[in-house]
């Protein structure tokens, strides 16, 4: 193989939220939404460049990374994006928050389709807004959108804002074409604003290929934001750096005003750095990351139909989240977590946090060496079989 994702590298004791959370040392987190391999070469060596260089003063953000930024989209996912419309920031979280400041009042409310980000919340509720639940449904393994609720939840003049998360994290699915243009249609009949969290789309399996929401048509595009960042797919999560893509000129002013008031309207020469490189040099380290990921789903499925047959596994488009329904153990999804961590030093996420429609379901992050993976499955083992 010409990347190595088998390596276990430690990273306790290296100021990791993910591994130096817990303090016992022998706990393995499969919980937070970052990777345990190295990123690509071509970023390392960029970022090293940049750190001989010595000063780190303020950052100006160069035409060259829009460049990246537009290329990337027409050539990976076909969607021709102007450099204008890009807006850059600190995260997507921190984008989410500024899009819904400068979207809503006090007291508007935003769909969310759960269960679903669990920062998808707090973003709502620290901008003073209400959460409208349009709770997926789950049948036959399988999740699907709830049109005739969403139609109705859009239909109150409250609702200004449809959250939509494109892939779905938790629950893994790649939303089809058609379903994000039954999104977008209800949306515009309802006048209801679309703000895509796209921050997965590069991690997609098989013939679930990812598709930008804005690009299906041109009122959606005008309809809409997408935000955007290199930071699952190539492990930058640290480095602080998203985009937020928005093509109405109206909407893209109020937006940089609430960048601007959220002080969120600076980066890192780092996160910039990275970004370029990701997007210019990247594309062949990812592939072969996506080829790992999918087989350690794969090992993964293995396991439980060997091991756990009582429990299912849904089926993974993308993301490297794995959403496993636990129902059969009877013991509910705070319970089942707090067991894995206390007896056997796994921590795992607790569907509960993701709202309505969680409960019973566990959340593993398998972005990890195989030789981890096996590890945590065994633990998981232990806690599910007794039940």
């Amino acid at each position: 193989m010409k990347y190595d994702f088998d390596t276990i590298i430690p990273r306790r004791g290296t100021n990791s939220y993910k591994w130096d959370t817990p303090e016992e040392e022998n706990v393995l987190p499969m919980w937070v939404a970052d990777m345990d391999f190295h990123t690509a070469p071509a970023i390392v060596e960029a970022l090293q460049e940049r750190v001989a260089h010595g000063i780190f003063g303020y950052t100006k953000v160069p035409e060259t990374y829009y460049d990246a930024v537009v290329r990337w989209f027409g050539n990976r996912h076909h969607w021709q994006i102007n450099p204008r419309w890009i807006i850059y920031t600190s995260g997507v979280v921190p984008a989410l928050s500024a899009v819904i400041k400068a979207l809503t009042d006090s007291g508007d409310k935003v769909i969310v389709q759960t269960p679903a980000y669990n920062c998808f919340f707090s973003s709502i509720r620290n901008n003073g807004c209400e959460l409208s639940a349009n709770n997926l449904i789950y049948r036959g393994g399988r999740y699907t959108i709830d049109f005739d609720d969403l139609e109705a939840k859009a239909a109150d003049p409250k609702v200004k804002i449809l959250l939509l998360c494109n892939p779905h994290n938790p629950v893994g699915r790649v939303w089809t074409p058609e379903e994000l243009r039954h999104i977008g249609d209800i949306c515009l009949r309802n006048g209801v604003f679309v703000v895509a969290d796209e921050i997965h789309c590069e991690l997609t399996y098989g013939r679930h290929d990812y598709t930008p929401f804005a690009s299906l048509s041109e009122r959606f595009q005008q309809n809409s934001v997408t935000c955007v960042s290199p930071s699952k797919a190539f492990n930058l999560a640290g480095l602080q750096i998203a985009n937020i893509i928005a093509a109405d000129d109206e909407v893209r002013r109020r937006i940089d005003r609430a960048i601007n008031i959220n002080e969120v309207c600076d980066v890192n020469p780092f996160g910039v750095i990275a970004t370029m490189a990701a997007y210019n040099e990247g594309g062949e380290w990812l592939d072969a990351l996506r080829k790992y990921l999918w087989e350690n789903y794969e090992y993964l499925c293995h396991f439980f139909t060997e091991r756990l047959p009582q429990y299912h596994v849904l089926p993974l488009e993308g993301t490297y989240l794995v959403w496993i329904d636990c129902r059969a153990s009877g013991i509910g999804s705070d319970a089942t977590t707090l067991r894995l961590q206390e007896e056997q030093k796994l921590m795992v996420n607790s569907g509960t946090i993701y709202g309505p429609g969680g409960e019973g379901f566990i959340r593993l992050n398998i972005a990890c060496p195989r030789k981890l993976l096996a590890d945590g499955l065994e633990r998981i083992t232990h806690i599910l079989s007794k039940n």
